[in-house]
C-alpha cells in the first residue's frame, strides 16, 4: 500500500513538475547567452564598460564558446583568436 502511495505521489509530482522543465532550462540558455555575449562583446566590437572584469571570465567560458557561437547562427568563430571549428 505504502509503495503504491509512493508511485502515485512520484506520479503526480512528475506530471506537475514536467511541462517546466522545458521551459526553465530554455530560461537557463538564454541567461548563459546573454553572459557569454557580455563576456565576448568587446571582441566582437560591443563596448564594454565592464570589460576589464570580464577579461578575467574570458578563458573560463572558451569550453562552451563553441556550443554558443553555433546557437547563434553563427558557422565559424567571431573572434580571429578563438579557431574552435
Amino acid at each position: 500500500m505504502r509503495s503504491t502511495f509512493h508511485d502515485v505521489s512520484a506520479g503526480l509530482s512528475e506530471f506537475y513538475h514536467a511541462p517546466y522543465r522545458r521551459t526553465m532550462a530554455k530560461a537557463a540558455r538564454d541567461e548563459e547567452d546573454l553572459f557569454m555575449l557580455i563576456i565576448a562583446g568587446e571582441a566582437l566590437g560591443v563596448p564594454n564598460p565592464a570589460s576589464y572584469y570580464t577579461l578575467e571570465l574570458l578563458p573560463l567560458m572558451y569550453e562552451r564558446f563553441h556550443d554558443w557561437h553555433r546557437r547563434m547562427g553563427m558557422e565559424h568563430s567571431p573572434i580571429d583568436g578563438i579557431a574552435c571549428c
